[in-house]
């Protein structure tokens, strides 16, 4: 009996009931062979719609939702053959070694201020010697390679160094004598104004590696009368590679019977005569006494700033000059003031020590004063007949570098601080830098 108006549905062909050979293809229909009934391995690369594999090839992206491996049931043993080449060109950011880094050089040798890397941050693995370099600053010809490994030694160019050297000051002559000279005051740092007034020095330049010797001198020690008690200040410098900066030492006062000195400053009179002279750009001439009986009597002594201290009059000791100001550690600090003259008795005044250090001078037979520690100002003249003199204070050695060049490498225990980008060595003793 017939279906009209309906094609009726065929059941699943069972393929034992099929004999072999004997299957015409357009009279399957679609979907009634079901996968179990297709024998292992029959189907050839022939027999597979190529639009369900797209994108299977070298450089191409596999889109999964066309070649799922395992929901066509291919097992990875079942592939066989050479993969394709994989080229650089469909790869990015992959090293095989250190050497193909682009930010690393791996290099029998150590890298020199003039290996100029492409930036900051560069590693540098000498394979000799097993030491790495990381750059830290990429001047062209001048770059900084910091060592990381297990030596020491960076790798940075010549670098400019400011100083400020000043030497101890003089002591003051005893016996209503002349105040000290102040210490010889040396200045490279910016364009502040050196001993005596005069313009500043050059900063120096440095090697890196090389030691530099500080030396800081010990201010001149006062006493009565006699030169063998009474002693100028000693000399302070650096003193290195192609470098030699010396500050002289502040000149000794004039006693009642003792001759006074020369030096960085000169040391005043306790006479009609003139004071001693001073350095050139280091500092100034001491000041004038008075050679007649009266109350006053001591000069003043010079100091870094170089103006003439004032002399002595029948009523006023000479006041010491007046030292120099300097930033060179991030704050105005002024050194190397001179002594200040004593006075022959309580009826005149003693002369006062010159800002920056300066000793005053004493009345009657007190002691004068004594200079401030590291700042290189002269010591107060001592009072009447019998009075000691003040000592000069001690000089000071302050080194300025970048703080990119700082080698972090001393001796003798300076101060180390920082004022923006700048390392401060405050050397308040002898000691050394190494570059």
């Amino acid at each position: 009996m017939g279906y009209l108006g309906r094609t009726p549905t065929p059941s699943p062909i069972d393929s034992s009931d099929i004999p072999a050979n004997s299957i015409d293809a357009s009279k399957i229909v679609d979907g009634s062979i079901e996968l179990a009934e297709i024998a292992d391995n029959s189907i050839t690369d022939a027999k597979l719609n190529s639009s369900k594999l797209d994108g299977i090839e070298a450089g191409a992206t596999v889109d999964q939702s066309k070649a799922d491996i395992e929901g066509l049931g291919i097992a990875a043993s079942s592939i066989t053959g050479a993969l394709p080449a994989i080229s650089g060109a469909n790869l990015t950011g992959l090293a095989a070694s250190f050497a193909d880094l682009t930010d690393t050089t791996v290099s029998a040798s150590d890298p020199t201020v003039s290996t100029n890397p492409s930036a900051v941050g560069h590693l540098w693995i000498n394979s000799t010697s097993g030491e790495q370099f990381v750059a830290t600053d990429i001047t062209a010809g001048a770059n900084v390679w910091t060592n990381v490994g297990e030596g020491t030694g960076a790798i940075i160019p010549a670098y400019n160094l400011d100083y400020l050297v000043v030497a101890g000051g003089g002591g003051g002559g005893g016996g209503y004598g002349g105040g000290g000279g102040a210490g010889g005051y040396r200045n490279s740092y910016n364009s502040e104004t050196s001993g005596a007034s005069s313009s500043s020095e050059s900063t120096i330049s440095v090697t890196a590696g090389s030691v530099y010797t500080i030396t800081v001198g010990a201010g001149g020690q006062g006493g009565y009368t006699d030169d063998a008690d009474i002693d100028p200040g000693e000399d302070s410098s650096i003193v290195g590679l192609g470098v030699s900066i010396t500050s002289t030492g502040g000149g000794e006062g004039t006693g009642r019977i003792s001759t006074g000195s020369s030096g960085g400053s000169g040391g005043a009179s306790s006479g009609s005569s003139a004071g001693l002279a001073g350095t050139a750009n280091q500092g100034g001439d001491g000041g004038m006494g008075r050679s007649q009986s009266g109350n006053a009597r001591g000069g003043g002594g010079g100091g870094a700033l170089g103006t003439t201290p004032t002399a002595a009059t029948s009523s006023q000791s000479g006041h010491g000059c007046n030292g120099l100001s300097s930033s060179i550690t991030g704050s105005a600090i002024t050194r190397a003031g001179g002594g200040g003259g004593g006075a022959q008795s309580s009826s005149g005044s003693p002369g006062t020590g010159g800002t920056g250090g300066g000793g005053n001078g004493s009345e009657s037979t007190s002691t004068g004063g004594s200079g401030s520690a590291n700042t290189g100002g002269g010591g107060g003249g001592g009072g009447g007949l019998t009075g000691n003199s003040g000592a000069g204070g001690s000089g000071v050695v302050i080194l300025r570098v970048a703080t990119t060049y700082y080698s972090g490498t001393t001796s003798g225990s300076p101060s180390v601080t920082t004022s923006g980008s700048d390392t401060i060595l405050t050397f308040n003793g002898d000691g050394s830098y190494t570059s």
